[in-house]
């Protein structure tokens, strides 16, 4: 065994014991975080234009900050962009993390001097959660990769600013460095197949230990290496026994990618944006993610039925309930103040608070009022995929067809398959059978007769990674929205 890993378990030790005394006031400290985040805050230009001097009670706060999203916080960027200080948060923030808007093409994203804590420390608690839980700490002396973007940064006024993975690599830990791969250079590349090419040139005779990256991107990584060598990934790298990830439901990939590494090994799930990092998988053996509540974030939940409601109701940690969806919005320390990242969340358990990604905010159909969600079609795909297990799945994505050619309308679920079922037929009823179990407004469409059950479009091989490619986003820590209320995506596939 090595140093790395030698040092790492009373460090794992002492982390957990850190973790555990917030875990049982989380309520408290969430509590601690709102007041210390309006104090802190209150000379600010927000601060001042929000009457923060009178915040005292949770009311008070939901009163004085609306919800809001980007778009709603330009106009204070703005004045970042333009040099000025303290306008979100105290001085300027340290970091812009650059990243692509629906509405208002690139958004910028401060990181302050106390923000980018949350971002660093919460990456490096993951793994030791993992390590002081399984006693597996051999991944450390070996090497370890991060399929990423670019750490190259540039300066908007005087601001160092790129992608956030990038600027996670500039704070990756002294004694990590010298077994991460790729190197510097090949992250740099910013063409992701050029990219993907040199990192198996650089990874391919390396005792991998730890694979790191939103799922489909590794998928890709396994097929090249596949293609060049004719191996199984266990026989490339037979040291690589943990993969974390993010960024998108797993299971719909889980499949495929276990049978490109011809064995099972542990894996880490994450829940990162540029606006913070939220939460992590604290336990094998556990439901969900632990929701970091003691890292510079006040979190607030609306009902996702609620969220376009005119006055949504606004819920605090301790109001919350299992299974329901919540809109997640958060408040931090590098200014970011009734801030709706997008996604929606849903709690498994309460003690801890433990939450699963159920979907996006804005990613849904509801053509006909249905109101179907990313939990919904991931949940029916993989009910379909448990009765069927000859398949596998490379992407999916859903489409409402709202004026067919003939007959009723339908949603068309447009699937890339690694291996297609023996009976097409049957696997679209078992789909469309699961989808009228979760979702009864889509099951009384099909009693009603106003939509036909679903249609299965199977797409021709590498559909996703043209039709990525063709928007600019091949890699890196892009993705396919799991379903859209138009057919844009449809149709360019």
């Amino acid at each position: 065994m090595g140093i790395r890993s030698i040092l790492s378990k009373p460090i794992a030790a002492y982390i957990v014991a850190q973790q555990k005394k917030w875990v049982i006031r989380s309520a408290e400290v969430q509590t601690e975080w709102r007041q210390q985040l309006v104090s802190q805050a209150v000379n600010t230009v927000f601060g001042k234009n929000h009457c923060f001097k009178d915040i005292r009670t949770y009311e008070d706060f939901k009163q004085a900050i609306p919800i809001r999203d980007y778009e709603d916080l330009t106009p204070y960027i703005n004045q970042i962009l333009e040099g000025k200080e303290n306008i979100l948060w105290e001085g300027k923030p340290l970091y812009f993390a650059k990243t692509s808007g629906t509405t208002s093409g690139t958004k910028y994203i401060p990181i302050s001097k106390d923000s980018i804590h949350n971002h660093i420390d919460s990456a490096r608690n993951a793994l030791l959660n993992y390590i002081n839980e399984t006693g597996k700490a051999k991944f450390l002396d070996n090497k370890l990769i991060f399929l990423s973007g670019s750490p190259e940064l540039h300066e908007t006024e005087g601001i160092k600013t790129g992608r956030l993975s990038g600027i996670s690599t500039h704070h990756v830990p002294a004694y990590l460095q010298a077994n991460r791969l790729p190197s510097y250079e090949t992250n740099c590349i910013e063409d992701w197949e050029t990219k993907l090419e040199k990192i198996i040139d650089e990874t391919i005779d390396q005792p991998m230990g730890l694979i790191s990256g939103i799922p489909p991107w590794v998928q890709m990584y396994f097929d090249r290496i596949q293609a060049r060598t004719g191996k199984k990934i266990k026989d490339v790298f037979p040291d690589f026994d943990l993969f974390v990830y993010g960024g998108v439901n797993f299971e719909p990939y889980r499949a495929k990618l276990f049978e490109s590494i011809g064995k099972k090994i542990d894996s880490i799930e994450l829940f990162p944006a540029s606006e913070g990092f939220f939460a992590y998988q604290d336990s094998q053996r556990e439901e969900g993610m632990l929701l970091l509540l003691n890292t510079g974030i006040f979190y607030e939940f609306i009902p996702a039925d609620e969220f376009f409601n005119v006055n949504p109701t606004r819920l605090s940690i301790e109001q919350v309930e299992l299974g329901k969806n919540y809109a997640l919005i958060i408040n931090n320390n590098a200014g970011l103040w009734g801030y709706s990242i997008g996604d929606t969340v849903k709690f498994v358990s309460l003690n801890p608070y433990r939450i699963v990604v159920s979907g996006r905010i804005k990613h849904f159909i509801s053509a006909f009022g249905e109101h179907v969600i990313g939990e919904e079609v991931e949940k029916a795909m993989k009910y379909a995929c448990q009765r069927h297990p000859e398949v596998e799945i490379i992407e999916f994505t859903v489409a409402p067809m709202v004026a067919p050619k003939e007959g009723l309308p339908y949603h068309e679920w447009l699937v890339e398959f690694a291996i297609p079922p023996n009976d097409m037929e049957q696997f679209s009823n078992n789909l469309d059978k699961n989808m009228t179990e979760l979702n009864v407004y889509y099951d009384d469409l099909i009693v009603g007769n106003i939509l036909k059950k679903l249609v299965i479009t199977p797409l021709q091989k590498n559909a996703f990674i043209n039709y990525m490619r063709s928007q600019g986003k091949l890699g890196g820590q892009n993705k396919v929205p799991r379903l859209s209320n138009d057919r844009k995506i449809a149709e360019k596939l």
